[in-house]
């Protein structure tokens, strides 16, 4: 099987059973980051249960989890093209619940005990429209750069950044509402207050974290599309930093000025949430064209043919795919080998992608051939 290059020439189609990519490195960068994120998850556990009472925790949780499942649903739907690792989505939901809290948590404490020891007094509103941004915005954003620089071989580009993003941001987001539920049963118990906290930030907000945390995640991901080194991602991180850090500027800002926050609600977040729907859509679309550019290519070198590449290329064929697995005698097998199919030909797609952007260094060709050869032994599979 012969290397692809930016101008290609394959070879014919090799039969072979399945040779899935994998690389050692990138697995025990896996396990070390999600031990690290159960760790400062459990951490920022026994915090709580310490200020809070473990009955606040318990149905503080629960209040927290609604909003949580909500914004995960969402990332699945935008991920749902070429899916993102798990372990990877993983990770980044244990960094934004625990790692992230953590960092915020202990920034506070630092600086409440620098006032205390100059006998300066804290301005609530200064926290909130500059210290909260920045510290929670820049130790959110971090996971995504770590993201960049241990997980390359699965970050292709700006829906990547965004889905890696948001999963931290609903993290963050989850830990973050226990806490504000969780106050306000300590003092005001089950009450219309904690009816207007919950609907302020699970209904009205559920995906305010996500949407600061994206602008981070959206530029990253133009790094790693632009095969940009791991150095030069940093500048990337710190340059997204500053569109997240003002939206969760103005966020908290208004918050706290507005006098009539319904009105500043439907004025200014409203609008700045279906922009930034429009602009995943954008993305989203992008996407699917690249898949059919990239495999066009292969199918005029024989890797595919004209039909298998408008069935991987569009929503519709997908669909008719998995329906004709179902109508085979052994449809449980079938419908696993064609949608293996299909998410081994998108990342193929993508794989070529970097290599178009002289990415070679990091998705490394053996990695496009084991792919090549698993697409074949899937082919094998659904022929069988």
């Amino acid at each position: 099987m012969t290397r692809i290059d930016p101008a290609p020439t394959l070879q014919a189609p090799i039969w072979s059973e399945p040779q899935r990519p994998g690389h050692v490195g990138t697995v025990l960068a896996a396990i070390v980051g999600i031990a690290i994120g159960v760790l400062a998850v459990f951490a920022v556990g026994l915090y709580l249960l310490a200020g809070l009472g473990p009955a606040a925790v318990v149905i503080a949780g629960i209040l927290a989890l609604i909003p949580f499942l909500i914004v995960l649903l969402v990332i699945r739907w935008i991920d749902r093209w070429e899916p993102e690792p798990r372990p990877a989505l993983v990770f980044a939901v244990l960094w934004g619940a625990g790692v992230a809290v953590a960092v915020a948590l202990l920034f506070d404490l630092g600086v409440s005990l620098t006032l205390a020891a100059v006998g300066g007094k804290a301005n609530s509103l200064l926290q909130a429209v500059v210290q909260a941004p920045l510290v929670e915005e820049g130790a959110k954003g971090f996971g995504v750069l770590l993201l960049f620089w241990f997980n390359r071989r699965s970050f292709d580009g700006p829906v990547d950044g965004v889905v890696y993003a948001a999963s931290v941001a609903a993290g963050f987001a989850f830990s973050e509402n226990i806490l504000y539920f969780g106050r306000t049963l300590v003092s005001d118990g089950i009450s219309p207050q904690l009816a207007v906290i919950f609907v302020a930030r699970g209904v009205f907000s559920p995906f305010a974290h996500a949407l600061f945390t994206s602008c981070t995640g959206y530029l990253l991901g133009r790094a790693a599309e632009a095969g940009r080194s791991r150095f030069a991602a940093i500048g990337f991180y710190l340059l997204g930093l500053i569109p997240a850090a003002i939206l969760h500027a103005l966020w908290n800002g208004g918050l706290a000025l507005s006098r009539d926050v319904i009105g500043y609600y439907f004025t200014v977040e409203v609008p700045l949430f279906l922009l930034a729907l429009a602009f995943v859509l954008v993305l989203r679309r992008r996407e699917r064209r690249i898949t059919r550019e990239r495999l066009t290519e292969y199918a005029q070198a024989g890797w595919f043919t004209g039909d298998e590449v408008a069935l991987l290329s569009t929503w519709t064929g997908r669909r008719h795919a998995l329906q004709w697995a179902d109508r085979q005698p052994d449809r449980a097998r079938k419908r696993v080998a064609m949608r293996r199919f299909v998410r081994d030909a998108t990342r193929l797609g993508h794989a070529r992608q970097r290599l178009l952007r002289q990415r070679t260094g990091v998705g490394r060709t053996p990695d496009e051939q084991a792919l090549l050869q698993a697409i074949a032994g899937d082919r094998r599979l659904l022929v069988s």
